[in-house]
């Protein structure tokens, strides 16, 4: 009886994009290169990947370029001032001309309208590495990195506390794939937009939890609302009590940058329970998979 292998997406612009067996096929496939550093090189040998970059990036910007090498891939990272875009050249000409040179286009911009008509236009797979709404880069090497801890997804509670951003959208849509119980804790008016349980009080969310999650309480973009967002955001500031209120082995998240003093206390994101460095470095295993099963249109090299 022949096995069927786990569906391969487009394109990856959101979490829910790729089915519960698709995510496992891939943190399965990270977790070898995890081990292989230099083990896939000719996978992709003489592919090119473009990274088209609106927004300033530390994380996704060399662990894209990094995954791309480790594959054999030639990372090719281009900013908005030096594409024609500026000069009046449509989404999806620049998207139809990209996929004539590349294999696979990295997108990190600020609408998710951006990233979709890519998308539509490309013959090469697009993927979000961060728009507005979505970010599902961080969510894979998220749920990598819970898996490396509890050796297991499925049943592990996960509190996200402040601002339903763009990060708390992408592990809930995560969450729904791997049968994790992700709850947001956030002020009223701050509530991401996707089908998640939703509490107020951050203590209730925190409790029992098994992972505490936080995120910058302003990001690119909302600078004009920084003050408003400050002052809404205070109650959800992750310290050592709040963090206290969750299991005794619960580990503590973040994306990064962080604001040390803002969504978190540096006792916190430097102590002993946080993973915020692993998280940092499951973005590359996470990536370099996600790049060979959506060009190769394969689980393994």
């Amino acid at each position: 009886m022949s096995v069927v292998a786990p569906p391969i997406p487009s394109d990856l612009l959101r979490i829910s994009d790729l089915e519960a067996s698709s995510l496992s096929a891939l943190l399965d496939l990270a977790a070898v290169m995890k081990t292989r550093p230099h083990g896939f090189v000719e996978a992709l040998r003489g592919d090119t990947l473009v990274c088209f970059f609106e927004k300033p990036s530390t994380r996704t910007r060399v662990s894209f370029a990094a995954a791309a090498e480790r594959l054999g891939m030639f990372p090719l990272l281009i900013r908005p001032d030096e594409l024609q875009l500026g000069r009046g050249e449509t989404i999806e000409d620049t998207a139809r001309t990209l996929s004539g040179y590349a294999q696979a286009i990295v997108v990190r911009t600020f609408s998710h309208e951006t990233v979709e008509r890519l998308a539509e236009a490309a013959k090469a797979p697009v993927i979000n590495a961060l728009t507005d709404d979505h970010h599902p880069c961080q969510a894979l090497a998220d749920v990598l990195t819970l898996r490396e801890r509890f050796d297991r997804l499925e049943g592990l509670r996960v509190a996200y506390v402040g601002s339903g951003n763009n990060v708390a959208t992408s592990l809930a849509e995560a969450g729904a794939l791997t049968g994790m119980h992700v709850v947001v804790a956030c002020p009223p008016g701050y509530e991401p937009s996707v089908d998640v349980e939703i509490v107020h009080d951050p203590r209730e969310a925190v409790a029992g939890a098994d992972a505490v999650y936080t995120d910058v309480w302003v990001s690119m973009g909302e600078e004009d609302e920084q003050e408003e967002r400050l002052a809404a955001l205070e109650p959800y500031r992750v310290d050592a009590a709040l963090l206290a209120a969750a299991r005794a082995d619960a580990v503590f998240m973040h994306c990064l940058p962080a604001h040390r003093g803002e969504e978190v206390t540096a006792d916190v994101i430097d102590g002993p329970q946080s993973i915020v460095w692993q998280q940092a470095e499951n973005r590359l295993p996470t990536e370099e998979a996600l790049l060979l099963a959506l060009v190769s249109r394969r689980w393994e090299a």
